[in-house]
């Protein structure tokens, strides 16, 4: 018997997702006046269709699925520079993009939290 369906592992995957996102976005903002840096982003999309994998659609404009272990990559932005010193961080966006995934680690954390709590009442917890 399996304890723990694939909802644990799929939180876990999205919690570290989050994460690597929240140190990127840290990264660009603490380099924010650093001459020719170039912000990084966290990309789920070229990685999906990038990575080759095919399963089975039962509709042509279904996504394709992906099974790795890490279905995203960081990459720097190279096509945009808005400061005179050759840096493409921008304090908005980045600021704007920190606020979205803190609501989105929020998010996992409750619904994690709410897995853990069903599981606990299952076995006699209160």
């Amino acid at each position: 018997m399996k304890l723990f369906d694939g909802t644990i592992q799929n939180l876990q995957k999205g919690l570290d997702y989050s994460s690597v996102k929240n140190q990127t976005i840290g990264h660009n903002i603490a380099n924010v006046d650093t001459p020719n840096y170039k912000a990084k982003q966290v990309s789920f999309k070229d990685h999906l269709e990038s990575a080759g994998l095919e399963a089975k659609r039962s509709n042509d404009r279904h996504l394709p699925f992906s099974n790795g272990d890490r279905p995203y990559s960081v990459t720097a932005r190279q096509d945009v520079t808005y400061n005179n010193n050759g840096n493409s961080v921008d304090i908005d966006r980045e600021m704007s993009e920190l606020a979205k995934n803190q609501l989105y680690y929020e998010a996992l954390t409750e619904r994690i939290n709410g897995k853990f709590s069903s599981i606990k009442s299952v076995v006699g917890g209160r």
